[in-house]
């Protein structure tokens, strides 16, 4: 699997963080945080593929193009930032070598906990 840093989605990110929306939760609330399957697809069908992808740190280039597969490293809800994604993504593209991801997640979090 090579998965890049998607450099829009991080754009993204921090235009979030800097209008203000971010959810600054704690590590473990991102499984009740994060959208489902069926608020993805919808969110999908309303905004497209492409603007799913903004909410995507890492891109999976083995994956179809056009496919939530390729969707990596989420850090949000799809309407917000949100620390609790952050820190998971982090944890998992370092557990997985993905170095760029990983320094990326980090410095967004510095910079959430640094707005405090």
């Amino acid at each position: 699997m090579v998965t890049r840093l998607n450099k829009d989605a991080l754009a993204h990110a921090r235009a979030l963080l800097e209008r203000g929306d971010v959810v600054r939760d704690e590590r473990d609330d991102w499984s009740e945080h994060a959208p489902t399957t069926d608020e993805e697809n919808a969110f999908i069908e309303e905004h497209g593929m492409a603007e799913f992808a903004r909410w995507h740190l890492g891109e999976d280039t083995d994956a179809s193009e056009g496919t939530k597969g390729r969707c990596t490293f989420p850090y949000g809800d799809l309407s917000r930032l949100h620390r609790c994604a952050v820190i998971s993504a982090e944890s998992r593209a370092g557990q997985y070598d993905h170095d760029s991801i990983e320094k990326a997640l980090k410095d967004l979090l510095a910079e959430i906990d640094a707005d405090d």
